[in-house]
């Protein structure tokens, strides 16, 4: 193998590895950066391995993935009878979670907010819980989904290489 597609695949490589931890992160966009890892390839073998077909496929993939990612809270906030106080607490305290507490923000922020939201829209405490635990099961949700959309992804680039 020709000396450029091996450093594209190297780079790919760490393109989806940092996916990867993306995918804990926030603003790290993981999904999409293990795509461009994909795309990177793709072009260096002149879509040999990888065609412009799967290149789209896993495109698709990463739009429905990026649109999970926002709606997966809420869902699981609904799911668990949580009312528009609660919906938006969670999506707030995501925001001030994250911004407040780093990546242990993304975890207690929506669970506290929706907490909070339903305390303030006059649910007892016991339904204020079912909402934010809600809230947590479809942040855990949404983030398996993005694990496994990169996971195949990377199962993807490396039996390319053989």
């Amino acid at each position: 193998m020709a000396i450029l597609p091996m450093l594209a695949f190297g780079i790919a490589l760490l393109l989806v590895a940092v996916g990867i931890i993306g995918v804990f992160i926030p603003f790290v966009p993981g999904v999409p950066l293990a795509w461009l890892g994909l795309l990177l390839y793709a072009f260096a073998t002149h879509f040999a391995t990888i065609s412009k077909t799967v290149l789209l496929i896993f495109l698709l993939v990463v739009a429905l993935t990026s649109i999970v990612d926002f709606v997966a809270p809420l869902i699981g906030a609904r799911r668990y009878h949580a009312s528009r106080y609660g919906i938006i607490g969670s999506s707030l305290g995501l925001m001030v979670g994250l911004f407040t507490l780093g990546p242990l923000g993304i975890v207690i922020g929506p669970l506290a907010g929706a907490f909070l939201g339903e305390l303030i829209a006059g649910k007892p405490q016991t339904d204020a819980i079912k909402s934010a635990w809600g809230a947590f099961v479809g942040f855990l949700a949404g983030t398996l989904i993005k694990l496994v959309a990169i996971l195949v992804m990377a199962g993807f680039l490396i039996y390319s290489l053989f």
